[in-house]
């Protein structure tokens, strides 16, 4: 992804993550959580690029690599599937605030998960299969209880009763 947003890249051995701001959504959480959120759900080195979009921007995207013609809350790209793993991650701000609050539950929380959701993709992780969503989901619910955040999938459930 390319771009004039702000950028900035943590000077650390590993992992490097650049975090960009795309959109002028008010209230985002600051490149410190990003990151964070990031290196918590990281188990190798990496080099990536996490931007936060618009919807124009996430729709374009969704629609041009998934041919999907919609916003999507988080869409993952891996460019280089070795050592250091390369990619970039993509998450639609609006689409975050929309659904935080139809899940009754914290920006905060549903940023630090769909950041360790895209950061996980970028490791090979799916939810395709029953299995493989189950394993992916318990490993997500583990690292946001280490950041201090609830169990997104109990939360989602809570919200649609």
């Amino acid at each position: 992804m390319s771009g004039t947003a702000k950028n900035k890249r943590v000077a650390t051995s590993e992992p490097a993550v650049s975090v960009q701001f795309a959109t002028g959504t008010a209230s985002l959480p600051s490149r410190a959580c990003f990151l964070r959120w990031a290196e918590a759900a990281l188990k190798r080195r990496a080099h990536i690029t996490l931007r936060v979009v618009n919807a124009r921007e996430a729709r374009a995207l969704n629609k041009r690599y998934r041919r999907r013609d919609y916003a999507t809350n988080v869409l993952t790209f891996v460019y280089a599937d070795q050592r250091p793993l390369a990619g970039d991650i993509a998450i639609c701000a609006p689409v975050v605030r929309r659904e935080a609050r139809a899940q009754r539950v914290s920006l905060a929380a549903h940023y630090a998960h769909l950041t360790v959701h895209g950061v996980l993709h970028l490791q090979g992780y799916d939810h395709v299969l029953t299995r493989d969503a189950a394993r992916m989901e318990g490993l997500e619910a583990r690292i946001l209880k280490k950041l201090g955040y609830g169990n997104p999938y109990h939360a989602e459930l809570k919200a649609k009763k």
